[in-house]
């Protein structure tokens, strides 16, 4: 199965990276379930969490706010103002 290239950052430093299964992130118009294949597509990121599932089994969460998300090629990258891991 593919996996997704997963990358959080915050203003002034990476929170984590890696290769996840699935991310649940929440955005100004609710939550987002992203998969390997997802189409493009770049969110506004809402105060909540971001739900990472690790490829090869575990879970990271994160708290985020004032950012975005992108998708592009099976790689998201997760920008927020405010972003620390839970």
């Amino acid at each position: 199965m593919a996996a997704l290239k997963v990358s959080v950052v915050s203003a002034d430093h990476e929170v984590w990276s890696g290769e996840a299964s699935q991310i649940i992130a929440r955005t100004t118009e609710g939550e987002i379930g992203i998969l390997p294949g997802h189409e493009p597509l770049l969110a506004i990121l809402g105060a909540g969490e971001v739900r990472v599932t690790v490829a090869g089994g575990g879970n990271v969460t994160a708290n985020a706010e004032d950012g975005f998300l992108s998708v592009e090629h099976d790689t998201v990258t997760i920008v927020a103002r405010n972003a620390a891991l839970v």
